[in-house]
């Protein structure tokens, strides 16, 4: 089996091997997909904490992403849930409040007593690695990623982007913190792969408007999933329950963040890519290598322009194993797509 994956890989290149001219993916930017650290490195540390964005950098990812909720305080954490009872110790110290733990009940000083806990596949320990920080697995704050984020670019030249997310229901008094915030740090536009997402596509095209009043060009990705209505394709916003057709994101928006169900396909990407969208594909949660090449490949195939994960590791590995041969443009796209192509149905076909 080995040696029959080591030959379709080899043919797969040899695809794309002609050389003088630039490595490309079938991208709308025809760079190699984002790999963009979902909650950070999440599936081995406690989501959304300092140690898990730290490590998520070390392993190569390009982007970190927070989601970010309000205390009641008016202090942006980074915290996915609306409450605190999946991913912190939160009723270990503290009695429910109005029946239970919103984060919009208790103060940041309240949250920073509060430990983080790791979740599915993740512990409080990864080989190898020490977090930089004293307290490495407190719920931060946006201010906190930031300052990790902007501390490393610093040191290294590194250009390390972040994704964060305005969590609905869609409020402008969160927007516009967020946008104020970025600003105010440096992440106007200028630092490359930095988006700022919702689920609320009203959101979005707010926080569009609120980019452009303050003179800022991050990428604002509406989220969703993606279904299909006869030929046209488009993003299903939760939080209203409609559909936005492509046609109408693409007037606000760069990219859109969606779910690898539903209707996704390379017709979708291909769709949203003609009117200059990116697509950015969530989540990715293979535990092993070879899970990974079932999961990346066909996707990078079909042109998915990032990967939402929760193991940068190990999409990092796939696209450093890839490495697929520079080909002359524009003739590079589509064989580069069918020699991918070509690797994920030989390798389906060893393994069966």
């Amino acid at each position: 089996m080995t040696r029959m994956i080591a030959t379709a890989a080899a043919l797969a290149l040899a695809m794309i091997a002609p050389a003088q001219a630039a490595t490309v993916y079938n991208t709308l930017s025809g760079e190699a997909p984002l790999v963009i650290a979902h909650r950070g490195a999440s599936g081995h540390l406690p989501e959304h904490t300092l140690a898990a964005y730290e490590l998520a950098i070390k392993m190569g990812a390009q982007v970190v992403e927070p989601d970010l909720q309000l205390t009641a305080d008016g202090v942006l954490v980074a915290i996915h849930d609306a409450t605190l009872t999946r991913t912190t110790n939160v009723a270990d110290l503290f009695e429910p409040r109005n029946g239970g733990y919103l984060v919009s009940d208790f103060t940041l000083a309240e949250i920073k007593s509060l430990t983080a806990l790791p979740t599915r596949t993740a512990s409080t320990s990864y080989p190898d690695y020490t977090p930089s920080m004293a307290d490495p697995f407190k719920v931060p704050t946006f201010q906190e990623v930031m300052d990790l984020v902007n501390a490393h670019n610093a040191a290294t030249g590194a250009q390390i982007g972040i994704y964060p997310e305005s969590k609905t229901p869609n409020r402008f008094s969160l927007n516009a913190k967020i946008v104020e915030e970025m600003k105010a740090n440096g992440f106007d536009g200028s630092v490359p792969n930095t988006f700022i997402q919702t689920f609320s596509h009203e959101g979005a095209q707010q926080l569009a408007v609120m980019q452009d009043l303050l003179g800022m060009t991050n990428g604002i990705a509406a989220l969703g999933y993606v279904l299909k209505t006869g030929d046209a394709y488009g993003v299903y916003d939760a939080t209203t329950g409609t559909i936005s057709s492509l046609d109408y994101l693409a007037g606000f928006a760069t990219g859109v963040g969606v779910n690898l169900g539903y209707d996704l396909d390379a017709g979708f990407i291909a769709a949203a890519h003609a009117l200059g969208l990116a697509v950015h594909g969530w989540t990715f949660r293979p535990t092993t290598l070879e899970a990974a090449e079932d999961q990346f490949l066909p996707w990078i195939a079909a042109g998915m322009d990032g990967f939402f994960t929760d193991y940068p590791d190990l999409a990092v590995a796939v696209l450093d194993g890839l490495n697929p041969a520079p080909v002359p443009l524009p003739a590079g796209l589509p064989l580069l797509a069918a020699g991918l192509g070509a690797l994920v149905v030989v390798r389906r076909r060893a393994r069966a």
